[in-house]
């Protein structure tokens, strides 16, 4: 059948969507959900560690205090993880980045899974931040990867994978999470350790993937490579579509210079796409989502399916290192200040808390609908010349096109 062929023929791409999907946005799912199960253990753990140690309790506020900074140093591991994840990925390539991140995660994962044994909650604090760097690359990393070893017709299934990863680590966070398997006094080190397994699974499958092969063009000039890749990921068949998609984009971007990350906002050719990219993932961390993922108080739980492959399709390949770590910064940072003092809006506002978020899911709804340009089923390029008409007016657009040495300037420093 039709169907059975093109699973045939794109067999290597969907092999790599899901390598990519298991030890990329699967973990950040994961250790948004699965902190919530343990916590109570975590801090009678906490307390009666401490009186071990020091022969007297520690305050209900104080616990709360070194609760809140567990949940909360994985914000901050992670926007470590992005400031980096731009730099070394341009440098190393992604793939590269990629497995050294699952060594990261290996290493929190055994300081989680001895922390008990240890009697040391200090180890906690170091795993979760670790895991926090590895998640940083992570999602810095998968969303570029995934987009760019996907064919134009396939872009919007294989973003989509993002969400559905994430969305199985959370489920898997909270299956697990429950105390007839691993949430339970005896177990929660070894539910927090968990993660390792999916780590050692990319770690050992990723090295039999290639680059993306707009990276082996684009950014090393490996024609040879290209075309195996192309090969392997999309099998036999007439690409030359696509090709030439790529092509024309290697060509847009030959005359290039270094920009630094700070300087796209000076850059009038970027202006609504980086408008686009705060409003949209500060919405998403004011939504209240994570608030209710990283905290038992209200359960009413969604997600955007959308908000993570928009980055990848409206940034080019030069660009997306510096506006992914743009991205990074905001979302991390939402996230520790979210994860730092929602408890206590909780304990004043209570069920009412989360008329906060309304204000901001208004107005990114009426911005995004008016702004953002569809992206379906259209090539890198022409995105590009949607953003050029509210950059430079419609007007100005066409020469813009035609000028595009600004545009395509390369960007990889802070």
């Amino acid at each position: 059948s039709i169907a059975f062929s093109f699973q045939i023929q794109y067999r290597g791409l969907f092999q790599m969507i899901f390598v990519l999907g298991i030890g990329g946005s699967f973990p950040f799912g994961f250790h948004i959900s699965v902190i919530n199960y343990p916590s109570m253990h975590i801090r009678t753990f906490i307390n009666e560690t401490w009186i071990e140690r020091y022969g007297y309790p520690l305050h209900h506020e104080t616990i709360m205090l070194l609760w809140s900074f567990i949940v909360s140093v994985y914000g901050i591991g992670g926007l470590l993880g992005s400031l980096c994840c731009g730099y070394l990925t341009t440098k190393y390539r992604k793939k590269k980045c990629q497995i050294v991140t699952n060594l990261i995660m290996l290493v929190a994962a055994l300081f989680m899974a001895f922390c008990k044994m240890a009697k040391s909650f200090e180890m906690i604090l170091i795993g979760r931040f670790l895991y926090g760097i590895g998640a940083g690359f992570c999602l810095t990393i998968h969303p570029q990867y995934v987009a760019e070893i996907s064919p134009k017709k396939l872009r919007g299934f294989s973003n989509a994978t993002l969400s559905v990863f994430l969305t199985l680590g959370k489920v898997s966070g909270q299956i697990f999470g429950l105390r007839e398997l691993l949430g339970n006094e005896l177990l929660w080190p070894l539910l927090l350790a968990s993660t390792g397994l999916t780590a050692l699974i990319q770690l050992i499958m990723l090295p039999f993937f290639p680059d993306s092969p707009s990276y082996l063009l684009i950014q090393k000039g490996n024609e040879d490579a290209f075309m195996k890749a192309i090969k392997q990921l999309w099998g036999e068949g007439d690409h030359q579509a696509e090709i030439n998609d790529i092509l024309q984009e290697k060509a847009a971007m030959k005359s290039t210079k270094t920009l630094r990350v700070l300087e796209l906002f000076k850059e009038r050719s970027l202006r609504w796409q980086l408008y686009i990219l705060v409003t949209v993932m500060t919405t998403l961390q004011l939504s209240g989502v994570n608030a209710v993922e990283c905290f038992p108080c209200v359960k009413t739980q969604s997600h955007s399916g959308a908000t993570a492959s928009i980055m990848t399709e409206i940034f080019s390949q030069s660009f997306r290192p510096s506006a992914f770590l743009l991205n990074g910064c905001i979302s991390w940072i939402w996230l520790f200040v979210i994860g730092m003092i929602f408890p206590y809006i909780v304990e004043s506002l209570g069920p009412f808390c989360f008329l906060i978020f309304l204000g901001s899911l208004v107005f990114s709804t009426i911005f995004t609908y008016l702004f953002l340009p569809e992206t379906k089923g259209k090539s890198i390029m022409e995105i590009k010349g949607e953003f050029n008409k509210l950059n430079f007016g419609k007007k100005q657009a066409v020469n813009t096109e035609n000028n595009l040495s600004k545009e395509h300037t390369f960007c990889t420093k802070l």
